[in-house]
């Protein structure tokens, strides 16, 4: 699942119908959820807004964070064999 700072409505145009993203976003425009999990980028280069920094989570089904990968740089993510390996270590 994804969290999007934009509305749902933009949320759904971008994510869903022009990107192509087939999984679940969630949409958190006051970034509530993102700043409990210290997501928040303030004021963005491009737009001047405060956004989500990108970030992966594993949880356990407790709802437990396992596992993260925070960046700071919006090009780098987890690598599929990363999010594996760090899956294999969990209880």
């Amino acid at each position: 699942m994804g969290i999007s700072v934009d509305t749902p409505e933009q949320t759904r145009e971008y994510m869903l119908q022009k990107a192509g993203y087939t999984f679940t976003f969630l949409s958190d425009p006051k970034l509530e959820t993102i700043g409990r999990y210290d997501l928040v980028h303030v004021k963005e280069l491009a737009s001047g807004k405060d956004i989500s920094r990108p970030a992966e989570f594993l949880l356990d089904p407790s709802g437990t964070v396992r596992w993260r990968m925070v960046t700071e740089n919006f090009f780098v993510i987890a690598r599929p064999e990363q999010v594996l390996e760090a899956a294999k270590t969990l209880p």
